[in-house]
């Protein structure tokens, strides 16, 4: 039996993959994962507690093991975490594995989105305008490399992106 292709939602933190992502699995009738609740859930622990005790190379680890078992699985709509691209073998498997989604959102976009978000451990700092300048110029062209799909969601309503997505991905 031939398994329903999955879609992978890749983009910077507030781009809104967990909130299109959700939307769009239903449209699609697909289950929806979100990496780093699974991580979450498999640590028993929060992201920053995470990052607090094992580093981000901690999380990364954890965080390829996941990639790699829920590309796996088929039939899915998958929002990543935004460094998953940081790794070889999440790029490898992301493309390799499903239709990969960029949403692509301006740092502007990303402050107003994750202003008060204290889940983002990278963002506890002094300059976090500084911090997603620097992220967005390391991994633009990282998620460029493994996308499929480019799509912006600056100042659009999730339920139009998802409709796009949704013409994009049947077309």
């Amino acid at each position: 039996m031939m398994r329903a292709p999955s879609v992978f939602l890749v983009g910077p933190m507030g781009a809104g993959k967990s909130t299109i992502g959700r939307l769009l699995s239903a449209e699609l009738k697909l289950d929806f994962y979100d990496s780093d609740k699974v991580i979450e859930e498999r640590c028993g622990a929060n992201i920053p507690w995470i990052f607090d005790m094992e580093g981000e190379a901690g999380f990364r680890e954890r965080e390829e093991q996941v990639i790699d078992e829920l590309t796996g699985m088929g039939g899915i709509v998958l929002a990543t975490g935004g460094g998953v691209i940081m790794r070889e073998a999440n790029r490898r498997h992301l493309s390799a594995r499903g239709t990969v989604v960029y949403l692509c959102t301006s740092v502007e976009q990303q402050l107003a989105r994750t202003a008060k978000d204290k889940n983002r451990p990278l963002l506890q700092t002094a300059n976090p305008e500084a911090v997603l300048r620097e992220l967005f110029s390391k991994r633009d062209p990282l998620y460029r490399e493994v996308a499929d799909i480019i799509i912006e969601t600056d100042q659009r309503n999730p339920r139009w992106v998802v409709h796009e997505l949704k013409r994009l991905i049947k077309g």
